[in-house]
């Protein structure tokens, strides 16, 4: 598989991943048991937990649950956010420049 073809399955996983979210329902993470290795052999909660589910809800625009399972999630979700389009960003670049010099 081409260098390319690598970048372009990349790119679709960057912009995928936050669809696929979007389109799930928001208490999507809500049920199940805890997965946090503090919630597991402590039994206390540690300042990540709720996280996935904050950002779920934050995801879509429900900023009351998104405060109550955890409010870092309001700092937290930006920093991802901008991460993850930052990678993607950086495989833009460089699929264009391999696209330009083919």
């Amino acid at each position: 598989m081409s260098k390319s073809n690598v970048l372009l399955l990349r790119m679709l996983f960057w912009v995928g991943v936050p669809i696929i979210l979007l389109l799930l329902p928001k208490d999507f993470f809500d049920d199940g048991p805890p997965l946090c290795p503090s919630m597991i052999f402590l039994g206390e909660e540690c300042p990540g937990c709720g996280m996935t589910r904050a950002c779920m809800y934050l995801i879509h625009f429900d900023f009351t649950e998104a405060y109550f399972y955890n409010a870092l999630c309001f700092l937290v979700f930006p920093i991802l956010a901008f991460a993850w389009a930052r990678l993607f960003w950086t495989d833009w670049q460089q699929w264009r420049l391999l696209r330009q010099s083919a």
